[in-house]
C-alpha cells in the first residue's frame, strides 16, 4: 500500500511509483492516449495527449527533474477545450536515460514530439518551464520548430549564467557563491525519501516562502522522483548552458512569466529575455512566487496560455502582422 501524506484541508495525496504523486490536485490526469515518440538518436520519449483531437494545440515541455506531472493543473484545465500534449523529457519521468544529454538533443526532442503529434503546418502554443524553457530557445532556429510554433510561453527559465546568477546559497554574488552553487545543483547524492526536512530545503530553494503545503508536497514528490544520475548529468548541461543565440532566433510571439522571488533563475533572466526576444508580448512577474511558476500560480499560468492561444494560434492577435520581426511593447504586472 501507497505510503499517503496530508495534503490540503487534510485530502489525502498517494505516493505511487517512484514518489509520483497519485491523488489530490496535483496528480497526473488519464491521456486521452500516450504514444512512444523516437528522437533523432533513437531515444524514446513519452508522450502523453489530453483533451479533443479536433482542438487547439498545447505543447508542455517541463523543467529538469520535473515530468508530465508537474503540468498538471494546466493540464487538467485546459484539456476541456484544447489538445494538450506533454511529455517527459529524456531520463525524466517515463522516459528512459539517454547518453547524449546536450541542448541539441533538447531540441532533437521537442521537435520529434512536434512532428509526431501536429499536422503538417498546424500552429500550437509551446509552453516551457526552467529546462522546458531552455528546450524552446535550443530548438528556436530549426525548420519543424519553426513551422509549428504560433505563440511561445516561457517560464520561470533563462539561456546562460545559470550557476553565477542563481541564489540559492545565501551568499554575496562572486566566485565562491557560484563554485558551492554548482557543487550543490550538481550534486550526486541521493534526495531520499520526502520528509518535513527534504521538503523545508527544496521549498527554499525553488519556491516563494507563501507556497501552500500542498504545492510544496506536490513539488518535492516529482523532483525526488527523479533518478540522480540523471539529475546529476543534467546539472552539468545548465551550468554550462548558453543559448543567447537562440533567444534572438525565437520569432515567434514570445510572452515571459516570472517568479519574483525565483532563487534559481532570478528576475534578471526574465528581463533579459524580454529585452532579448525579437517578439516579446509581454513580462509578468509574480510577487512572492519562487522557481515553480506552473505548480504555485496555476491559475495564473493557464489564464496566459489561453490569452496566447486565443490572440495567436486561433484569431489574429495584435502584432500578429510583424514580418519584420518588430517586438509589441513589453508588459510588466505584478510590480
Amino acid at each position: 500500500m501507497s505510503p499517503r501524506t496530508s495534503g490540503p484541508r487534510g485530502a489525502a495525496v498517494a505516493s505511487g511509483p517512484r514518489g509520483a504523486v497519485t491523488s489530490g490536485p496535483y496528480a497526473p490526469p488519464v491521456p486521452a492516449r500516450t504514444l512512444t515518440v523516437a528522437s533523432a538518436d533513437g531515444a524514446r520519449l513519452h508522450v502523453e495527449v489530453h483533451g479533443p483531437e479536433d482542438a487547439p494545440p498545447v505543447v508542455l515541455s517541463h523543467g529538469w527533474t520535473c515530468s508530465t506531472a508537474f503540468w498538471a493543473a494546466q493540464i487538467r484545465d485546459l484539456a476541456a477545450d484544447h489538445r494538450v500534449i506533454a511529455y517527459d523529457q529524456r531520463g525524466h519521468g517515463r522516459s528512459p536515460a539517454s547518453p547524449a544529454c546536450t541542448p541539441g538533443a533538447l531540441a532533437d526532442d521537442l521537435e520529434a514530439v512536434l512532428a509526431a503529434t501536429l499536422a503538417r503546418e498546424e500552429r500550437a502554443l509551446i509552453a516551457g518551464h526552467s529546462m522546458g524553457g531552455m528546450t524552446i530557445m535550443a530548438a528556436a532556429g530549426r525548420p519543424r520548430f519553426r513551422e509549428h510554433a504560433g505563440a511561445v510561453l516561457l517560464c520561470s527559465t533563462g539561456s546562460s549564467r545559470l550557476v553565477a546568477e542563481a541564489r540559492v546559497v545565501p551568499l554575496r554574488a562572486g566566485r565562491v557563491r557560484t563554485w558551492i552553487t554548482g557543487r550543490v545543483l550538481g550534486s550526486r547524492a541521493p534526495l531520499g525519501p520526502v520528509t518535513p526536512v527534504a521538503r523545508s530545503v527544496l521549498k527554499y530553494a525553488t519556491m516563494g516562502a507563501g507556497s501552500a503545503p500542498h504545492r510544496v508536497e506536490a513539488c518535492a514528490r516529482i523532483v525526488h522522483a527523479c533518478p540522480r544520475a540523471v539529475r546529476h548529468a543534467w546539472s552539468a548541461v545548465l551550468a554550462a548552458l548558453d543559448l543567447d543565440h537562440g533567444v534572438r532566433e525565437l520569432y515567434a510571439p514570445t510572452a515571459v512569466v516570472q517568479g519574483a522571488s525565483d532563487r534559481l533563475t532570478p528576475p534578471v533572466h526574465a528581463r533579459a529575455l524580454a529585452d532579448a526576444l525579437p517578439r516579446c508580448v509581454g513580462l509578468t512577474e509574480l510577487p512572492g512566487i519562487g522557481h515553480m511558476t506552473p505548480i504555485e500560480a496555476p491559475e495564473l499560468v493557464t489564464g496566459r496560455i489561453r490569452e496566447l492561444v486565443t490572440t495567436y494560434v486561433t484569431g489574429a492577435g495584435p502584432g500578429d502582422a510583424h514580418a519584420d520581426g518588430s517586438t509589441p511593447a513589453q508588459i510588466k504586472e505584478g510590480a
